[in-house]
């Protein structure tokens, strides 16, 4: 087994991040679910949302969907990534790569999970040669937004927008490092 990064997992590691299994994509569904209605995302009307972040089938279809798994071989956090111009493309503009979707699970969380898959966010940008990665993350995941601004995302606030009513959604950016 390897990280995102080709890397086999250390033992400084929390899990080990690769593409999602078909045998997953309920677990995966149900984790994403889990994982933002446990932080009081998902209020009322969010119906339709709450439908998407449970169709890991159709993210997988769509986008690229990665998994955290732990040593124990549990699925315990996801991430989507969605290629300039596919259907999962909110924000993004030509070269760059954008994620939505990121979730680790309640019982996971401090763990630096959602550290590494962000950074396999950024592992993927740089294998498809992307310079800047996008995303967008509600305004109220302030805890979400100090890992970001740790890992050099800005705010990029000519790309704010909202979905729908009650639901403010601010966008940062980052450029990726090409490897020689």
């Amino acid at each position: 087994m390897s990280s995102a990064n080709g890397a086999p997992p250390s033992s400084q590691t929390a899990a080990e991040v690769r593409p999602a299994r078909a045998d997953e994509l309920d677990i995966v569904g149900e984790l994403t679910l889990d994982a933002y209605q446990a932080d009081g995302y998902l209020g009322p009307g969010s119906t339709g949302y709450a439908e998407s972040l449970a169709d890991a089938a159709g993210r997988m279809r769509a986008a690229e969907l990665l998994v955290a798994v732990d040593r124990a071989g549990a699925v315990v956090g996801t991430v989507t990534i969605a290629l300039p111009g596919s259907e999962y493309a909110e924000i993004s503009r030509e070269g760059e790569l954008e994620f939505r979707m990121l979730a680790v699970a309640p019982a996971a969380r401090g763990q630096g999970i959602g550290e590494q898959l962000t950074r396999a966010v950024l592992a993927r940008a740089q294998e498809l040669g992307l310079p800047r990665v996008v995303m967008c993350s509600s305004h109220k995941m302030a805890g979400a937004h100090r890992l970001y601004e740790r890992l050099g995302f800005v705010r990029l606030p000519e790309r704010d927008w909202s979905p729908g009513p009650g639901v403010q959604l601010i966008a940062f950016e980052t450029e990726v490092v090409a490897t020689t």
